[in-house]
């Protein structure tokens, strides 16, 4: 199965979906504004005394003071207790009515927020049809009519009581989270869970203070009396639960930042990995990629397993910041003691990662990463199930991207090939039943995307020397190329220092094979800010490209204005980083050189490419224009 095809099934699937939504939607809708209309018709055949217009400006005005559930768009009021003393009271249409009038209410006070027209006609009919199903199940099984004219016994209260409290609060929040599971494609179950179990303290203090009103009516003459008697219980209730909520959005906050911290902490050491390691530069963003689409082909749901292979997936190849540059960066194969060495990598990545205190087990999946199905790996021969999940799926794809990657010492293998090799150490060396669920998801077309197509080109400037250049020159000898290219961007740029018609010639130079395949920036240093801002751009994205700003020293461009040495292609999610996903078609190659004048930094020229390499030539030639280039622009870019 193709990509275009799982397109496909992906939009039938959301098509589904949406139309389950719409159907659910519509079917609340009805029936609660049915439920509505008949409270409406019977009402009008039998009017209600003037205690019930009491309960209804009761319920309005506490209305007002709702409980906001942190992290989803929902909020409770504490009005339940009115709306239940209704229902017992005055049967189920008064309550079902007195439930929409609130719903009303709460739904004009949200408009504010732009409500859409369809959330608020769910908002609207959804708790009615509740209160309709709640009081008329409390009414069939205590076998009585409203309690206003007929007394029941405390005992033979209880347990239709009991029933009427959970089922107003199961359907209420019920079909919230369903709209919302809809809303959002996530599990139901989840989050009813997460969300809205926990309200039920909060439906059963108003249900028991609606019974406490029920029977404070039976003994009192004055109903406004007993009414007024408890007001104030629910709003001490409101209180406590206002305190609780405003608890749990500090704890929420804290867990995001806690995140944000680990997640920091682990993109800083991912960036210094692939900085370092210029053979396989890329690797690592591609298995995280890879990972994350293998745990799902296999189903792994276990939000903590997954956070934890995310993490690691990065984080796998930390241990090789230990290991000597000549070793890692070998354009060769390693010798017998070379590749002992280099085995470390796995236990001091491991030991690396275990002084932070990780919320998800990362650490068990670096270690591992290279144990073998059959006991032969390393650091710890671990066989079969002993080896963790996370690190069983690591390490097909570790394997997969390696083979699909070129090196110095061999060109990448195609897919093909790499997956008969797969096969081969099926049982061996990996989890059989990870390597089906790589072939066929690979089969239908998951890794087909984004294909390896990493080089021994690293990030920094000496990775352009022959020995690690491995792209082919474009279609001329090296020599000649450089020359015809230099005399071309030569006679673009020869008297001109205008930034806009610069960079108009780069972007020709690079888009001669494929238009519109790559932007140029241009960087102005800022001593002000010590940071890099962007004075001129063209080609694709540049409207959006335009809002860089890159501190100084970091960053693959602030990396080339700190040390004044350019790089050559080194991945561009390194430079753009969280800008990178916002893009269509987004570059994969980054090359960036200093614009040095007099000794002084002016600014940096950053190409963008969605190439899998620039030319061998490239960077000879913008280190000319450079040169070229940077006294023109001293005047213009200083700022």
């Amino acid at each position: 199965m193709g990509s275009s095809a799982l397109a496909d099934e992906s939009l039938d699937r959301q098509r589904v979906v949406q139309s389950v939504s719409t159907a659910f939607v519509v079917t609340v809708v009805i029936t609660g504004s049915l439920a509505i209309l008949s409270g409406l018709h019977d009402v009008i055949r039998h009017p209600v005394p003037i205690q019930a217009l009491i309960l209804l400006g009761l319920t309005l005005l506490s209305g007002s003071a709702t409980l906001r559930i942190p992290s989803i768009p929902v909020s409770f009021s504490i009005s339940d207790t009115f709306t239940m003393t209704a229902a017992l009271l005055f049967g189920p249409s008064v309550g079902t009515l007195i439930v929409a009038a609130d719903a009303l209410a709460i739904s004009g006070r949200l408009a504010r927020r732009k409500l859409s027209p369809r959330r608020a006609i769910f908002n609207a009919t959804a708790p009615p049809l509740a209160m309709w199903l709640a009081a008329h199940l409390f009414f069939a099984l205590a076998h009585v009519g409203p309690l206003r004219v007929t007394p029941i016994g405390v005992w033979q209260l209880l347990p239709p009581f009991a029933l009427f409290v959970s089922t107003y609060f199961l359907c209420n929040t019920g079909l919230i989270a369903l709209a919302v599971s809809f809303e959002t494609q996530q599990s139901v179950t989840r989050i009813w869970r997460e969300h809205f179990l926990g309200l039920w303290v909060s439906f059963l203090g108003g249900g028991l203070v609606a019974a406490l009103l029920v029977l404070l009516v039976y003994h009192r003459e004055s109903d406004l009396q007993a009414l007024l008697i408890l007001v104030p219980l629910p709003l001490i209730l409101h209180a406590m639960f206002r305190d609780s909520m405003r608890h749990a959005e500090e704890r929420i906050e804290h867990l995001d930042k806690v995140n944000h911290l680990y997640q920091s902490t682990i993109e800083a050491l991912a960036m210094a990995i692939d900085a370092k390691d210029q053979v396989t530069h890329g690797h690592i963003r591609r298995v995280q990629r890879f990972s994350a689409r293998l745990a799902a082909a296999l189903k792994v749901t276990d939000e903590r397993e997954l956070k934890a292979l995310q993490a690691a997936s990065l984080l796998h190849d930390t241990g090789k910041l230990a290991i000597p540059e000549h070793i890692l960066n070998k354009p060769d194969k390693l010798t017998t003691g070379e590749f002992e060495r280099m085995k470390t990598h796995a236990a001091i990545g491991a030991d690396i990662l275990s002084s932070i205190e990780f919320p998800f087990p990362v650490v068990p999946i670096v270690r591992h990463h290279h144990e073998n199905w059959d006991g032969s790996g390393y650091p710890d021969g671990l066989q079969g199930d002993r080896i963790p999940f996370g690190a069983r799926i690591l390490a097909v794809i570790d394997c997969f991207d390696a083979l699909t990657s070129d090196r110095p010492y061999r060109r990448r293998l195609s897919d093909a090939d790499a997956l008969k090799i797969l096969r081969e150490r099926r049982g061996s060396m990996y989890d059989p039943a990870v390597v089906d669920a790589f072939v066929a998801a690979h089969a239908e077309g998951a890794f087909r995307d984004e294909t390896s197509t990493s080089d021994a080109m690293g990030a920094v400037a000496h990775t352009t020397s022959d020995s690690h250049v491995d792209a082919e020159p474009r279609n001329a000898p090296f020599v000649t190329q450089t020359y015809v290219a230099l005399f071309t961007l030569a006679s673009a740029l020869a008297q001109t220092n205008d930034p806009d018609a610069i960079c108009d010639a780069i972007c020709r130079y690079f888009d001669s094979d494929v238009p519109f395949s790559s932007s140029c920036v241009m960087f102005s240093y800022s001593e002000a800010g010590n940071s890099l801002v962007v004075r001129h751009s063209c080609g694709a994205h540049a409207s959006v490209l335009r809002r860089l700003t890159i501190p100084f020293g970091e960053r693959l461009t602030g990396w080339v204005a700190a040390n004044r040495m350019p790089i050559f292609n080194s991945d561009a999610a390194l430079d753009l980083e969280a800008l990178v996903f916002s893009l269509d078609a987004p570059p994969r190659r980054c090359l960036a050189i200093p614009l040095v004048a007099e000794g002084n930094l002016v600014g940096v020229l950053t190409v963008y490419s969605k190439d899998p390499t620039f030319g061998r030539q490239d960077p000879q030639v913008m280190t000319v224009v450079g040169d070229r280039i940077a006294p023109a622009l001293k005047t213009v870019l200083v700022s």
